[in-house]
């Protein structure tokens, strides 16, 4: 099955908070089924950047999203079908070139795996 790297707290928010889009600045074809990797790596900046963006953007800023050291890291915590891809969303969620549409998201017990930037093939793991 095919995954995506994404960091923390966005995975999160994919899998939690509703966040429907996956800004990216290429585009994509694939649709189907989709592993979330939660990367390795987090900053304290990254952190803040979501909470800023919850804040900023979002109507309903009521999302508690837990302290940056509570997250599963390093491994794959999710999955959610790719059911698009756009340049233009009425999403919140949407900044950037690209969006992926996201939908059914479905948190996974952490499985620990290396990631890789783009999408990238996990044989071992069969939600």
């Amino acid at each position: 099955m095919i995954a995506l790297s994404i960091r923390q707290p966005w995975a999160w928010l994919i899998l939690n908070a509703g966040k429907d889009i996956e800004n990216r600045d290429w585009k994509t074809p694939y649709r189907g089924p989709c592993l979330i990797h939660a990367s390795k790596s987090a900053t304290k900046q990254d952190y803040q950047d979501a909470i800023d963006f919850i804040n900023c953007r979002l109507d309903h800023p009521i999302i508690e999203v837990p302290p940056i050291d509570q997250f599963d890291r390093g491994g794959i915590v999710g999955m959610v079908d790719i059911v698009g891809c756009t340049d233009t969303s009425d999403s919140p969620w949407f900044v950037g070139d690209y969006g992926f549409v996201l939908r059914n998201p479905k948190p996974l017990p952490f499985t620990p795996y290396k990631g890789r930037l783009g999408f990238f093939n996990v044989p071992e793991i069969k939600p």
